[in-house]
């Protein structure tokens, strides 16, 4: 039977559950660590220890064939856990920016930990040439409007705090294609789009997905989801029902 289990720090990736489903049959388990939201602005080693003590709870709990960390911060920062063939992370696509910009500037929307880490300066001197220019922009204020719900119901806020924070660095640097660095941020995508139609934005999703039925050898008949959160579940039941979602949230 395959199991895989995907966390982060609360809504966030959620926005790749759909990817993951579309591609294979499995039991999914969902851990939202609301506990510890925001991973993006605790330190390297605060880090750590939370994204260790939380795999081991899921494999104790779960035994999952296939463990998802939805989030870009610990991915990119947390080699060694990383490494772990059973685990899987989430990354800027900057393959997909590289192939896709003609103004060559591109742009990171990732947390305040990441935009500051020399990891995210090494990742990026890897993967794109010195001829493309890349910004790289702290998105974290707007990983909070996806967390606190606001982006379910106060959207006039979230497109003036969007405004704010992308228009002017978006011009001024000619940016045409966007990495979204953080899996809450795939949830700002409709207002992202209706802001600046002119520019593309890129979801890691698919390519978390991709990755997770290459691992897979065998798939269920049936697929489910269960999900589990630390911290107030009521609160996080209430936000997934305004999403639409209507599983039950178990608490762990």
């Amino acid at each position: 039977m395959a199991k895989i289990v995907v966390f982060d720090s609360g809504l966030g990736s959620l926005s790749i559950i759909k990817p993951i489903q579309k591609k294979v049959i499995a039991d999914i388990i969902y851990f939202a660590d609301q506990k510890n939201f925001p991973y993006g602005t605790k330190s390297v080693v605060e880090l750590e220890k939370i994204i260790k003590s939380t795999i081991r709870v899921l494999d104790n709990n779960f035994n999952p064939n296939l463990i998802v960390i939805g989030s870009n911060t610990p991915s990119l920062l947390l080699k060694k856990i990383i490494n772990n063939p059973r685990i899987i992370g989430v990354f800027p696509p900057l393959k997909d920016a590289k192939r896709k910009t003609k103004t060559k500037t591109i742009a990171i929307l990732a947390t305040k930990l990441v935009i500051e880490s020399n990891v995210l300066q090494n990742y990026i001197k890897k993967n794109i040439p010195k001829k493309i220019k890349v910004i790289k922009i702290n998105a974290s204020s707007l990983v909070d409007l996806v967390e606190s719900g606001k982006f379910i119901n106060n959207k006039k806020l979230c497109r003036n705090k969007i405004k704010k924070i992308l228009s002017k660095l978006f011009f001024k640097n000619h940016v045409d294609v966007v990495t979204l660095s953080s899996t809450h941020l795939p949830f700002l995508l409709p207002l992202f789009k209706e802001i600046f139609p002119n520019i593309i934005f890129l979801d890691p999703g698919n390519i978390v997905a991709e990755k997770i039925a290459k691992k897979l050898r065998r798939q269920n008949k049936t697929k489910s989801l269960t999900i589990f959160a630390s911290g107030n579940t009521q609160v996080f039941q209430k936000k997934l029902s305004k999403l639409g979602i209507k599983n039950k949230v178990r608490s762990l």
